[in-house]
C-alpha cells in the first residue's frame, strides 16, 4: 500500500462537464472546514446537506421528514449514523482490504481524493472519493422526482487503463441509515427520540425490495385508537439480487470480514435500508445503482409501486424521464424570472442565476405570467371578505376560467364595489415560494406547499414582511405589471401608526404573540428598511406606469393593518427603553371574533359600517414618513419599536436599543 499524500493536497474550485450538464466541483473538499448546501428541486423536496455528507431531507415541511431535522452543527457531525453509508471490502488477486468512503474518521489510511460537485442548476449534488491506492472511484449523487421522491445514484469506477490487470471482486454494502418512519411529530423527533424508536416498524417485501418505514401506531398518551396509516418508503434498482438490511445492527460484522444476512422485519430500533452485493470489475469499467426514498406513501400507493417494480427496467426508465422534466420545469421557472444570463465569464453567469435561484425560492414567482386563474382569484376574495364575494359572486362566476391580468382589473373597476378593487389591486397569483428556514435557523419554520389536498396546483405564498418583499422587489423587475400590486400589499399591512406586521402570507397577516416559554417568542413592531423598500417599489412603479401611481395617490382602495400593539406614552419608553409595546388582548380577541365573521380582512381596520376603513395612497405614504421623523433622535437614529434590536442589521444593533442610522 502506497503511504498517503492526502495531506498535500490544496482545495481548488472549477466548472467541469459531467454527462451533457454543466457542474461546479471543489476538489478536496475535504481539506476544507464542513459546510452547508441546499439542493432544490421544481417540486417541494428540501434537502440540506453538510460537505461531510450530514444529512437531513424529507418533503413540504420538516413535519414530513424522511431522516431527522437537526440543528446545523448537529448535521455536520451525524454523517457516521445518518444519511449514506458505504462499505466496500475490495479483493484484488486474493489481497482483501476495506474501504469505507466519505469516513472521516479512515481518511489517513489511504491516499484519497474527495470532491463535490453541484450541478449549476442547483437540483443535483455529487459527492466522489478517489482511492488513489486502489485504483477505484466511488461516487454518489442526490437528485430528486417529483413522482419518486428523492434519488441517490451511485457508481464505482476502477480506474486503471491496463487491461492485463485483474479484475476487480468488491463486496460492498450501501444505503441509508437512520430513516424515519411517516408520521414521527417533529417534536418527539427531536425531543423524545427514544420513545420514537420504540414505535418503529421496519419490514420488507422480499418479492420488490420495498421496505416500509412505519409507526406501529400514532405516537399519542391518550386512551383512544390512533392507527399509522402512512410509509416512508426505499427501494434500490440496478443490483441484482442483494441482500437487504433494514437495520445498522450487521455493519459490525461485515467490518470484521463476517458475512451479513438479509433482515425482513425490525422493531423497536432506527430503520436502515441497506443492500449487500458483490460486483466484478475490470480494469476501466464501472457499475451503476440506485436508492429511492419518498415519504408519507399511501396503502394504495406502496401497491402501485410494488407493481412497478416488476418491471425494473421501465420503471428506471420513468425515473429518469421524471428527474429530467424536473429539471426542465425548474429551469423554466428560473428562465421566466430572467436567471439565466450568458457572459464570457460563467462563474459571473452561474452567480446571477444562483442570485437569482434563491430570491425566487423565497418570493416565489407569477405562475401563468399575466394570465390569472380566476378560481384561484375568486377563492382569495372570499377568504378575505365573505361579504364583498357575496355581493359580486355574479360577476366573478362569469369570468372566464383564464384571464389576462388588465382585462380582470378592468371587469373589477366596472363593478363600481371600492372594497372589491382593494382586494383585486393586491392579489399576487405567485406560487413556488416558501417563508425562509433551514436547520441554520431553527425558529423559522418552512413550508413549501405547491398543491392542496386534492393534489391540485396551488398559489400561496409566505415570508417575513421584510424579507418577503425585499424579494418582490427583484422579481417585478420581471413582471412589471404587477409592480403595483406589490405595493398595494405592502402598504395594505401597514397600520395607522405607521409600523408592519411580523408575516405576510397569501392568507393575509400575521404578528407575534408571547410565548414566555419560548425565548425566540416575542412581540415587536416591525420599521427597519421600511421606506427604502417602498421607496424602491414607487421608483419602479413610476419607471413603468408614471399615470397609475399618480392616480393612486387620489383613489381610496387602500387600508390599514389593525395590529394589536399598542406603543407606551413618552414618559414610559424613557422610564424603560426595552418595554415600548404592550400586547392588547381584548383588541386581538375582537380581531379572532372578525375574522371568523368576515375573513382575513378582519385583521384590518374596520369603519363604523362594518366595511373595511379605505383611504389613498397619498395618506398611506404621509403615515410612515410622519412616524419616522416623529421617532427620530438626534444624533442617533430612528427609534424603531422593535423591542429587538438584533433584528436589525449589525450596524444598527451597535447604535443601541432600537435605534436605527441605516432607517
Amino acid at each position: 500500500m502506497k503511504k498517503s499524500n492526502t495531506s498535500n493536497k490544496q482545495v481548488t474550485g472549477e466548472f467541469v462537464t459531467m454527462g451533457d450538464e454543466r457542474f461546479y466541483a471543489i476538489n478536496n473538499v475535504n481539506k476544507m472546514s464542513p459546510f452547508f448546501v441546499s439542493v432544490v428541486s421544481n417540486s417541494d423536496h428540501w434537502l440540506f446537506v453538510s460537505s461531510t455528507g450530514g444529512m437531513t431531507a424529507g418533503r413540504v415541511s420538516p413535519e414530513t421528514a424522511l431522516f431527522p431535522y437537526i440543528t446545523v452543527d448537529r448535521i455536520h457531525e451525524s454523517d457516521l449514523h445518518t444519511g449514506c453509508k458505504t462499505l466496500l471490502r475490495v479483493d484484488n488477486s486474493g489481497e482483501k482490504v476495506d474501504w469505507e468512503p466519505f469516513n472521516r474518521e479512515h481518511e489517513l489510511r489511504f491516499d484519497i481524493t474527495r470532491n463535490l460537485y453541484k450541478n449549476v442548476l442547483g437540483n443535483k449534488l455529487c459527492f466522489e472519493e478517489i482511492n488513489n491506492d486502489l485504483q477505484l472511484a466511488f461516487r454518489y449523487t442526490w437528485a430528486t422526482s417529483d413522482t419518486y421522491g428523492f434519488v441517490r445514484q451511485c457508481e464505482i469506477e476502477y480506474l486503471s487503463n491496463n487491461k492485463s490487470d485483474n479484475l476487480l471482486r468488491v463486496e460492498l454494502i450501501d444505503g441509508l441509515q437512520n430513516i424515519l418512519p411517516a408520521g414521527t411529530p417533529r417534536f418527539t423527533q427531536t425531543n423524545s427520540s427514544n420513545l420514537v424508536d420504540a414505535y418503529k416498524w421496519t419490514e420488507l417485501d422480499t418479492q420488490s425490495g420495498l421496505a416500509f418505514f412505519t409507526l406501529f401506531s400514532g405516537i399519542t398518551d391518550r386512551a383512544e385508537p390512533c392507527e399509522s396509516l402512512k410509509a416512508n418508503i426505499v427501494f434500490c434498482l440496478g443490483l441484482d439480487n442483494p441482500n437487504i438490511l433494514l437495520s445498522s445492527e450487521q455493519l459490525a460484522l461485515f467490518q470484521q470480514g463476517k458475512e451479513v444476512d438479509q433482515e425482513l422485519t425490525k422493531r423497536g430500533i432506527r430503520g436502515a435500508y441497506l443492500v449487500n452485493s458483490t460486483i466484478e470489475l475490470a480494469p476501466g469499467a464501472n457499475r451503476k445503482w440506485q436508492l429511492i426514498a419518498n415519504i408519507e406513501q399511501t396503502q394504495s400507493q406502496s401497491v402501485a409501486l410494488r407493481r412497478e417494480l416488476q418491471d425494473s427496467e421501465k420503471l428506471d426508465a420513468e425515473i429518469q424521464a421524471s428527474i429530467a422534466k424536473g429539471s426542465d420545469e425548474l429551469a423554466r421557472i428560473m428562465a421566466s424570472v430572467d436567471g439565466l444570463q450568458l457572459t464570457g465569464e460563467e462563474s459571473v453567469s452561474e452567480h446571477h442565476y444562483a442570485n437569482v435561484l434563491f430570491n425566487t425560492l423565497r418570493g416565489g414567482f407569477f405562475d401563468d405570467q399575466y394570465m390569472i386563474s380566476t378560481e384561484d382569484f375568486s377563492s382569495t376574495i372570499d377568504l378575505f371578505n365573505h361579504q364583498v364575494y357575496q355581493r359580486n359572486i355574479a360577476l366573478l362566476n362569469d369570468l372566464p376560467k383564464k384571464i389576462s391580468f388588465t382585462d380582470l382589473m378592468a371587469s373589477i373597476k366596472m363593478s363600481g364595489d371600492s372594497q372589491l378593487e382593494r382586494l383585486s389591486a393586491e392579489y399576487l397569483p405567485i406560487s413556488f415560494g416558501r417563508r425562509h428556514g433551514d436547520p441554520s435557523r431553527p425558529w423559522n419554520q418552512f413550508a413549501i406547499k405547491l398543491v392542496d389536498d386534492n393534489n391540485n396546483r396551488l398559489l400561496t405564498y409566505q415570508g417575513n414582511w421584510r424579507d418577503i418583499f425585499q424579494n418582490w422587489e427583484a422579481l417585478t423587475f420581471s413582471y412589471p405589471q404587477f409592480v403595483e400590486s406589490v405595493v398595494a400589499k405592502f402598504v395594505n399591512a401597514s397600520t395607522m401608526d405607521g409600523y408592519n406586521p411580523y408575516r405576510i402570507t397569501k392568507e393575509g397577516i400575521d404578528w407575534e404573540v408571547e410565548e414566555p416559554d419560548d425565548p425566540w417568542s416575542y412581540i415587536g413592531y416591525w420599521g427597519d428598511h421600511q421606506i427604502i423598500y417602498l421607496q424602491k417599489m414607487l421608483e419602479l412603479s413610476n419607471k413603468f406606469h408614471p399615470e397609475k401611481l399618480s392616480k393612486m395617490l387620489r383613489e381610496a382602495i387602500f387600508s390599514y393593518a389593525n395590529v394589536p400593539y399598542r406603543i407606551k406614552p413618552f414618559e414610559q419608553l424613557v422610564k424603560d427603553a426595552k418595554s415600548t409595546v404592550t400586547y392588547d388582548e381584548e383588541l386581538s380577541l375582537k380581531i379572532e371574533q372578525r375574522v371568523e365573521s368576515i375573513g382575513a380582512d378582519g385583521k384590518l381596520i374596520i369603519d363604523a359600517n362594518g366595511d373595511v376603513y379605505q383611504v389613498n395612497l397619498l395618506e398611506k405614504l404621509l403615515v410612515p414618513l410622519l412616524s419616522k421623523l416623529g421617532n427620530l433622535v438626534i444624533d442617533g437614529g430612528i427609534w424603531l419599536n422593535t423591542q429587538r434590536p438584533e433584528w436589525n442589521d449589525a450596524n444598527n444593533a451597535l447604535v443601541g436599543q432600537g435605534l436605527s442610522m441605516v432607517t
